[in-house]
Protein backbone atom coordinates (compact mmCIF):
# COMPACT_ATOMS: atom_id res chain seq x y z
CA UNK A 1 0.00 0.00 0.00
CA UNK A 2 1.43 3.44 -1.11
CA UNK A 3 2.48 5.77 1.32
CA UNK A 4 0.89 9.27 0.75
CA UNK A 5 2.50 12.96 1.65
CA UNK A 6 0.41 15.42 2.99
CA UNK A 7 0.09 18.40 0.62
CA UNK A 8 -2.15 21.70 0.07
CA UNK A 9 -2.30 23.65 -3.11
CA UNK A 10 -3.81 27.31 -4.00
CA UNK A 11 -5.82 27.88 -6.86
CA UNK A 12 -5.59 31.81 -6.06
CA UNK A 13 -8.50 33.25 -8.75
CA UNK A 14 -8.98 36.82 -9.82
CA UNK A 15 -12.78 38.74 -9.30
CA UNK A 16 -12.56 38.16 -13.50
CA UNK A 17 -12.22 34.50 -12.94
CA UNK A 18 -8.26 34.36 -14.18
CA UNK A 19 -6.29 31.75 -11.78
CA UNK A 20 -2.91 32.01 -11.10
CA UNK A 21 -0.15 29.38 -12.89
CA UNK A 22 3.48 29.54 -12.26
CA UNK A 23 5.64 27.69 -14.73
CA UNK A 24 8.11 24.93 -12.67
CA UNK A 25 12.11 25.94 -12.59
CA UNK A 26 12.82 22.74 -13.17
CA UNK A 27 10.85 21.69 -16.19
CA UNK A 28 10.52 24.63 -18.34
CA UNK A 29 6.98 24.67 -20.26
CA UNK A 30 5.18 22.53 -17.11
CA UNK A 31 2.82 24.98 -15.46
CA UNK A 32 1.33 23.92 -11.87
CA UNK A 33 -0.71 26.15 -8.75
CA UNK A 34 1.54 26.93 -6.36
CA UNK A 35 1.73 23.46 -3.51
CA UNK A 36 4.14 22.51 -1.19
CA UNK A 37 4.07 19.16 1.80
CA UNK A 38 2.60 19.69 4.92
CA UNK A 39 5.02 19.59 7.81
CA UNK A 40 4.31 17.87 11.08
CA UNK A 41 1.58 19.13 13.41
CA UNK A 42 0.59 21.96 11.30
CA UNK A 43 -2.77 22.40 9.92
CA UNK A 44 -3.25 22.22 5.98
CA UNK A 45 -4.79 26.06 6.01
CA UNK A 46 -1.18 26.37 8.32
CA UNK A 47 0.67 24.45 5.81
CA UNK A 48 -1.28 26.41 2.73
CA UNK A 49 -0.43 29.63 4.20
CA UNK A 50 3.45 29.12 4.89
CA UNK A 51 3.28 27.59 1.36
CA UNK A 52 2.32 30.74 -0.23
CA UNK A 53 4.50 32.80 1.03
CA UNK A 54 7.38 31.21 0.42
CA UNK A 55 6.44 30.36 -3.29
CA UNK A 56 4.66 33.05 -4.18
CA UNK A 57 5.40 35.71 -1.37
CA UNK A 58 1.47 36.32 -0.91
CA UNK A 59 0.71 36.93 3.03
CA UNK A 60 -2.31 35.65 4.54
CA UNK A 61 -4.10 39.20 4.14
CA UNK A 62 -4.13 39.02 0.34
CA UNK A 63 -6.25 36.74 -0.18
CA UNK A 64 -9.51 34.65 1.56
CA UNK A 65 -10.38 31.30 1.07
CA UNK A 66 -13.24 30.05 -0.65
CA UNK A 67 -13.18 26.34 -0.18
CA UNK A 68 -11.51 23.45 -0.13
CA UNK A 69 -11.62 19.91 -1.54
CA UNK A 70 -9.64 16.77 -1.84
CA UNK A 71 -7.73 14.55 -0.93
CA UNK A 72 -6.68 14.28 -4.54
CA UNK A 73 -3.23 11.46 -4.93
CA UNK A 74 -1.12 10.71 -7.48
CA UNK A 75 2.32 8.44 -7.23
CA UNK A 76 5.45 9.31 -8.11
CA UNK A 77 7.26 7.74 -10.93
CA UNK A 78 8.84 4.47 -10.10
CA UNK A 79 10.99 4.02 -7.16
CA UNK A 80 10.99 7.60 -6.33
CA UNK A 81 10.48 8.83 -2.67
CA UNK A 82 9.87 12.06 -0.91
CA UNK A 83 10.13 11.78 2.74
CA UNK A 84 9.68 8.40 2.53
CA UNK A 85 7.02 8.66 0.80
CA UNK A 86 5.24 7.36 -2.58
CA UNK A 87 3.36 9.62 -3.46
CA UNK A 88 1.31 12.61 -2.81
CA UNK A 89 -2.30 13.54 -1.17
CA UNK A 90 -3.17 16.86 -1.53
CA UNK A 91 -5.93 19.19 -0.48
CA UNK A 92 -6.71 22.22 -2.59
CA UNK A 93 -7.88 25.75 -1.59
CA UNK A 94 -9.85 27.61 -3.88
CA UNK A 95 -8.83 31.67 -2.79
CA UNK A 96 -9.97 35.08 -4.03
CA UNK A 97 -7.78 38.25 -4.20
CA UNK A 98 -8.58 40.68 -0.98
CA UNK A 99 -9.18 44.21 -2.97
CA UNK A 100 -9.91 45.27 -6.11
CA UNK A 101 -5.78 45.43 -7.42
CA UNK A 102 -3.44 41.99 -8.51
CA UNK A 103 -1.45 41.15 -5.35
CA UNK A 104 2.37 41.76 -5.65
CA UNK A 105 3.47 38.28 -7.13
CA UNK A 106 7.26 37.32 -6.41
CA UNK A 107 7.84 33.90 -7.65
CA UNK A 108 10.91 32.22 -5.85
CA UNK A 109 12.92 31.18 -8.17
CA UNK A 110 14.23 27.77 -6.66
CA UNK A 111 10.43 26.52 -7.58
CA UNK A 112 9.09 28.92 -10.46
CA UNK A 113 10.60 30.61 -12.88
CA UNK A 114 7.65 32.85 -13.92
CA UNK A 115 4.05 33.44 -13.85
CA UNK A 116 0.81 34.34 -15.55
CA UNK A 117 -3.00 34.54 -14.81
CA UNK A 118 -5.43 32.13 -17.36
CA UNK A 119 -9.22 31.14 -17.52
CA UNK A 120 -9.59 27.98 -16.44
CA UNK A 121 -10.96 26.45 -19.58
CA UNK A 122 -7.34 27.84 -21.32
CA UNK A 123 -5.26 25.60 -19.54
CA UNK A 124 -4.13 22.69 -21.52
CA UNK A 125 -2.93 19.45 -19.87
CA UNK A 126 -0.14 19.15 -21.36
CA UNK A 127 1.60 21.86 -19.31
CA UNK A 128 1.26 19.20 -16.19
CA UNK A 129 3.32 16.32 -15.61
CA UNK A 130 2.25 12.93 -16.60
CA UNK A 131 2.06 12.10 -13.12
CA UNK A 132 -0.13 14.72 -12.01
CA UNK A 133 -2.55 14.96 -14.63
CA UNK A 134 -5.37 12.61 -13.47
CA UNK A 135 -5.44 15.43 -10.43
CA UNK A 136 -5.65 18.01 -12.32
CA UNK A 137 -8.32 16.62 -14.75
CA UNK A 138 -10.44 16.12 -11.31
CA UNK A 139 -9.50 19.53 -9.97
CA UNK A 140 -10.28 21.76 -12.98
CA UNK A 141 -13.83 19.61 -13.49
CA UNK A 142 -14.45 19.59 -9.62
CA UNK A 143 -13.36 23.24 -9.00
CA UNK A 144 -14.46 25.02 -12.44
CA UNK A 145 -16.30 22.32 -14.14
CA UNK A 146 -13.89 22.27 -17.09
CA UNK A 147 -12.70 19.16 -18.95
CA UNK A 148 -9.12 19.40 -19.84
CA UNK A 149 -9.32 16.73 -22.22
CA UNK A 150 -12.42 18.22 -24.27
CA UNK A 151 -10.81 19.83 -27.53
Amino acid sequence: MPVYRRNVALILARPSGEVLLCERSDYRDSWQFPQGGAKDGESDLEALQREVLEEISLPPDAYHIVCSKGPYFYEFRSGFKKEGCDGQSQTYFLAQINGALDPDIRVDRKEFQRWRWLPPASFRIEWVAPIKRDVYRAVFRDFFGVNLDAD
